[in-house]
């Protein structure tokens, strides 16, 4: 068997010139949060009929933007919305929330890969919807990585469809993120991944420490909606680390070191900051694979503060250069996944009492074969591979690798060399279980 190395990724992203040629642009990036920042207020339940204030000139604007990178490839991008009175405690009389999506058509139109973030701001007082409120990094941040991701890979072709969103109602209840998630399971959209972008466009935290080397990825590992017995069946086959999502935050760890002058990931074993939520997680909630980005370290001054001398979500506390990096990665991700074929739906294994391990998965559509990868139960990398061609292939059998002391997952290949994610093998496990 084979190392698994990072020139094995690189060769599934575009080589270094195009990459270079198609980096994401800081300058791009500040002059979408700029103008993210002059709508005044984007709360939720700000104006949503204003031209130039309020959360209803900030989406228009948003999709205005979607559809002139459409225009440019053609009308590959298409912008749309979607929309649901939602009523809770931060909305107590019921409120529109909308969402703005871009659609990038696949060839497959069913399977989608999501890119989001959410264009509503905040100030100290939640119910505050006339103050000023610039949200630059939270999120602002989040919706120019969209419109950079759009720009990008608006100029490339893809086996899924992509969707960019811009989501409204985060700070009032994550209504947004539910908003899309059952806008999803509504449509039949077979879900490859959730990217949400949240908070990731400073380096310096409250006290002053930098930290620019890295971004946090947040992930559940045993899914939110996995039925108890499932649950079980995969404590007991050594699961417990592999769960889509999981998956989903060690697949952007590995594409991330495939970045040119890139950023580490730290894969965060919690679906998020500590008693904290976001926008993916109604997404974990109806069983969808979703994780959360978010910068090394936070400035709590520059989170939910009303403007006041050292406090307040402005540009000034943002590094773009630092934004870029997290949108390449992003774009990275999305461009590996979306090339790739879906996932195998489930990987049995067997070879209890022997030497072997056999390996059965449900073929894949579009396959040209599969990556069965390995690896000692005491690390939670892949560290060999073997590829086996053919779509129709299901079976192999990996000679000396003990079952009891190694873990096993098959992954599926396209014709240009793309990978999909990693399925976990166990004695009945699914992508669901």
């Amino acid at each position: 068997m084979r190392s698994l190395s990072a020139a094995t990724f690189a060769a599934l992203l575009l080589p270094t010139a195009a990459y270079a040629q198609d980096a994401p642009q800081p300058a791009r990036l500040k002059a979408d949060v700029e103008k993210l920042v002059s709508f005044g207020t984007r709360h939720t339940l700000s104006d949503a009929s204003g031209k130039t204030r309020g959360i209803g000139a900030a989406r228009r604007w948003f999709a205005e933007e979607l559809t002139r990178i459409g225009a440019k490839c053609g009308r590959c991008i298409q912008a749309s919305t979607v929309e649901r009175v939602f009523t809770g405690q931060r909305a107590p009389n019921g409120f529109n929330i909308v969402d703005v999506l871009g659609v990038q058509q696949g060839s497959d139109s069913k399977r989608v890969v999501i890119v989001m973030g959410h264009i509503d701001s905040r100030v100290t007082d939640v119910m505050d919807a006339t103050s000023d409120a610039p949200g630059a990094n939270d999120d602002g941040s989040g919706t120019a990585l969209v419109l950079e991701a759009a720009r990008i890979l608006s100029k490339e072709k893809f086996a899924a469809t992509i969707v960019y969103a811009a989501l409204s109602g985060e700070e009032q209840g994550l209504f947004g993120g539910k908003l899309l998630a059952d806008t999803a399971k509504e449509r039949g959209w077979t879900v490859t991944a959730v990217l949400n972008n949240d908070i990731v466009g400073n380096t310096v935290g409250t006290d002053g420490t930098r930290v620019a080397d890295r971004v946090r990825v947040f992930s559940e590992g045993i899914a939110t909606a996995e039925p108890l017995p499932l649950q079980m069946a995969r404590r007991n086959d050594g699961g417990e680390d592999d769960g889509l999502s999981r998956t989903l935050a060690k697949t952007v760890r590995d594409v991330a070191k495939t970045v040119p002058d890139g950023l580490d990931v730290l894969v965060v074993r919690r679906p998020d900051r500590f008693g904290r939520g976001g926008d993916h997680s109604p997404f974990l909630d109806l069983g969808f694979t979703a994780v959360r980005f978010s910068v090394g370290v936070e400035n709590y001054d520059a989170q939910h503060q009303t403007l006041r001398p050292g406090k307040g979500d402005t540009v000034d506390k943002m590094d773009f250069p630092y934004l870029a990096k997290v949108t390449a990665i992003n774009v990275a991700t999305i461009r590996r996944l979306a090339a790739a074929p879906a996932a195998p739906d489930k990987v049995t294994l067997s070879g209890a009492l022997s030497r072997d391990t056999t390996v059965k998965w449900a073929p894949v559509p579009g396959a040209t074969g599969y990556r069965i990868h390995s690896r000692r139960t005491d690390t939670d990398r892949w560290t060999d591979h073997v590829d086996v061609a053919g779509e129709a292939t299901a079976e192999t059998v990996l000679k000396g690798v003990v079952v009891d002391d190694n873990f096993v997952g098959v992954s599926a290949l396209g014709a240009n060399g793309a990978e999909s994610l990693v399925t976990f093998g166990g004695r009945g496990a699914g992508r669901g279980s």
